[in-house]
C-alpha cells in the first residue's frame, strides 16, 4: 500500500491559548511521518473554528500563510456546537482530497503520539481506528462520575459505543463517502461510526492534563450529546414508555379489585386518604416525565423535518 494522504481536523472553539502550539506540534509529528515515509507529503492539518469570539480564527490565518501547503482551516459564521464542528472537518477534508483523517482535540490533551499507531492500523486494512483512553487518572471525581454514568448510560439504552472512547478517531475515505449518504441533521458521531459496520481497530492511548485555557465540555455538554445519541440511535427508552404504562395499567386493575374485595366482602372502604395523594404525585410527575422523552424524539423530528443546514461557513483556507 502506498503510503496515505493525512488530513488532521482539530474543532476549535475560544482556544486562541492553545491551538498555535497544538498546530505547530501536530506539524511535527506529521513531518516526522513524513520523513519515515509512513505519510504521504501532501498531507495537511484542517482546524474548524466554531464560531469563536477570541483570536482563534486569526492565530490559524497566520498559520495558513507561513504554512499554506500544510494548514488549511474553515471558519463558521456562528458557534454550531462540537458535533457540528466535527461534521464539518470530516466533509471538509472528504471534499480537499485524503485517504483518511484523524479528529484531535485542541487542547491536545489526547496523546498525539498515538497519530503513527492509528496509521499502521489503517495501513492493516481497517477503515475506523478508534481512540479509547487507557484510564480517567487525570479527570476529576465528578468528571469521571459523570463520564462513567454516561457511557453506562448509552449501553443500557441501546447505543453501542465503546467505553472511553471519545471523538478522538480515524476515519478512511471510504467511510467518509458513506457518511455523504446519511443527511440527518443531529450527527452522534461516535455511534454512527462504531455502527457503521466497516472493518474496525481500536487502540489505546494517555490523556495529559490541559496545558492552557479550560474545557469547553462540562455536565450540560455531555448531558446534551447523550440526549443527541440516544434519540439518534435508540427507540428503547419509547419502549420502556410503553411497557411501565402496561405495568402500571396491571397494578392499577389489581387495586381495583383489592378495593372491590374490601367493599363487598367485608364492608369497608380503605381510608388510604394519604396514599391517594402519594400515588396521584407519583403518577403525576411519572406522566410528565414520560412526555418529556417523548417531547426529546419529537424535538429531534422537528429538527430533521425543517432541515436547516448543519452549519454555515464564513471563511475557508484551501
Amino acid at each position: 500500500m502506498q503510503t496515505p494522504k493525512l488530513a488532521i481536523t482539530i474543532p476549535c472553539y475560544n482556544e486562541e491559548l492553545c491551538i498555535e502550539s497544538t498546530c505547530r506540534r501536530l506539524l511535527e509529528v506529521m513531518n516526522d511521518l513524513i520523513k519515515r515515509n509512513k505519510i504521504s507529503a501532501q498531507s495537511y492539518i484542517y482546524p474548524v473554528d466554531d464560531g469563536s469570539k477570541d483570536n482563534t480564527w486569526s492565530i490559524i490565518e497566520k498559520l495558513h500563510q507561513e504554512f499554506p501547503d500544510k494548514i488549511k482551516g474553515l471558519k463558521f459564521i456562528k458557534n454550531y456546537g462540537n458535533q457540528s464542528a466535527l461534521v464539518a472537518g470530516l466533509e471538509g477534508v472528504r471534499e480537499l482530497g485524503c485517504d483518511c483523517v484523524i479528529s484531535i482535540d485542541a487542547d491536545l490533551q489526547q496523546d498525539e503520539n498515538a497519530i503513527e499507531r492509528f496509521v499502521e492500523e489503517f495501513c492493516n486494512g481497517n477503515d475506523i481506528v478508534l481512540g479509547v483512553r487507557k484510564d480517567r487518572k487525570t479527570d476529576s471525581f465528578f468528571k469521571k462520575t459523570t463520564a462513567i454514568m454516561f457511557y453506562k448510560l448509552m449501553a443500557l439504552l441501546g447505543t453501542k459505543i465503546p467505553m472511553n472512547h471519545s471523538d478522538y478517531r480515524l476515519v478512511s475515505y471510504k467511510a467518509l463517502k458513506l457518511m455523504e449518504k446519511y443527511h440527518e441533521n443531529a450527527f452522534f458521531l461516535r455511534g454512527f461510526f462504531f455502527d457503521l459496520g466497516l472493518k474496525t481497530a481500536s487502540i489505546t492511548f494517555d490523556v495529559k492534563p490541559r496545558k492552557q485555557g479550560c474545557s469547553k465540555f462540562n455536565f450540560w455538554s455531555l448531558l446534551a450529546l447523550a440526549l443527541n445519541g440516544i434519540t439518534s440511535f435508540s427507540i428503547v427508552p419509547l419502549r420502556l414508555i410503553a411497557g411501565l404504562g402496561f405495568l402500571m395499567a396491571v397494578v392499577a386493575f389489581f387495586l381495583g379489585l383489592e378495593t372491590v374485595f374490601e367493599k363487598l366482602v367485608f364492608n369497608n372502604t380503605p381510608n388510604g386518604v394519604a396514599t391517594i395523594i402519594i400515588l396521584l404525585c407519583f403518577f403525576g410527575g411519572l406522566q410528565i416525565f414520560c412526555s418529556g422523552i417523548i417531547g426529546e424524539y419529537v424535538g429531534q423530528v422537528y429538527l430533521e423535518v425543517k432541515a436547516r443546514p448543519r452549519y454555515i461557513k464564513e471563511k475557508e483556507l484551501v
